[in-house]
């Protein structure tokens, strides 16, 4: 039972290394082309668009008001 209980506690440390591993090989490329401003305004305005899509959608999921089928 000790072995399960270190096989289990070893999970949450690498599911925060393979999330970090992810966000970091997705943020480099972005931030590698912050450098040009125009490209760098269209980064930002797509994260706010995300954003705001991702409030918008969760909200109509969770959404009180909605008549149920």
């Amino acid at each position: 039972m000790k072995d399960f209980l270190i096989n289990v506690t070893r999970y949450p440390r690498y599911l925060v290394a393979l999330g970090l591993g992810v966000l970091d090989s997705v943020l480099e490329p972005l931030l590698a082309r912050t450098r040009n401003p125009i490209t760098a305004v269209a980064l930002v305005g797509a994260l706010i668009s995300a954003l705001v899509s991702l409030v918008l959608v969760l909200g109509a999921m969770v959404s009180p008001s909605a008549p149920l089928p």
